[in-house]
């Protein structure tokens, strides 16, 4: 497809998202950036797979907005680093698609995969009855901390990442892809959740002694260090598992050809 054209669609998107409050200004730039190189690299089959991914994981965190159980309400519309953290691979390799035609496919597959079954684990799994696990010592732990995973959550990040692959099938990835695209989403969904339990950066607020991914509570209290490291957050976790999902794809595509 034509750059400009490419350019064109996709900021009417943005520009539609960010009027429905699912984008903040410069979320909005962001998204017509991932969008131009998603949609200029792989035609209407990446469109396809961004809108899925973003219309549907849209709906499912307002969804827990507006029952009350979104961990960050703030977080439901869309700043510039978390449309990268979750965008930025799929970005990058659709642009290979025009070098290696069903490469980059696959790559915005399986990284938009991943990102998807991320939320969706995370929005629908606050839902459930109970809390959830760590997924490394397996002891409940409060909503919210990360590396916590439940039952519900498991089966949403299936889902997720099933819209996705769903989508890449009708695309022209087939089955294949579809297979590819829930394994290498569920997959990235569980890399999410490792380095969020091991890694990233754990604060807790000492005024309310409540866990947290933010340097500063809602409450408008500067929180403490208590794990982790202090420069990687979930924009970073969410970054490292897009971009590896990205390139499990682009293998599983090699060995499958």
């Amino acid at each position: 497809m034509d750059a400009v054209l490419a350019l064109g669609i996709s900021s009417f998107a943005a520009a539609a998202a960010f009027r429905a409050r699912a984008l903040t200004p410069a979320g909005a730039v962001a998204a017509a950036l991932v969008g131009t190189a998603v949609i200029f690299g792989t035609g209407g089959g990446g469109a396809g797979m961004l809108a899925a991914f973003f219309v549907f994981s849209t709906l499912v965190g307002r969804l827990a907005v507006a029952h009350g159980k979104a961990v960050d309400p703030a977080g439901e519309r869309r700043n510039a680093r978390q449309v990268l953290a979750n965008g930025a691979a799929a970005a990058a390799g659709a642009l290979l698609e025009r070098q290696t035609p069903g490469l980059g496919l696959w790559i915005v597959g399986g990284s938009l995969a991943a990102a998807a079954a991320d939320t969706w684990a995370t929005s629908i799994g606050a839902f459930s009855g109970t809390n959830p696990r760590h997924v490394l010592h397996w002891r409940r732990v409060p909503r919210g901390t990360s590396g916590g995973v439940s039952g519900m959550g498991t089966l949403a990040a299936l889902a997720g990442a099933a819209t996705v692959a769903v989508s890449g099938a009708f695309a022209g990835g087939g089955g294949s892809l579809l297979i590819a695209g829930i394994a290498i989403g569920f997959g990235g969904m569980l890399l999410d959740s490792l380095l969020g339990a091991s890694v990233q950066g754990q604060f807790e607020c000492p005024r309310c002694g409540v866990a947290t991914e933010r340097r500063l509570h809602r409450c408008g209290t500067r929180t403490r260090l208590v794990g982790g490291w202090k420069w990687l957050d979930n924009d970073g976790v969410n970054a490292l598992s897009t971009g590896v999902a990205a390139l499990a794809a682009g293998a599983w595509w090699a060995c499958a050809r």
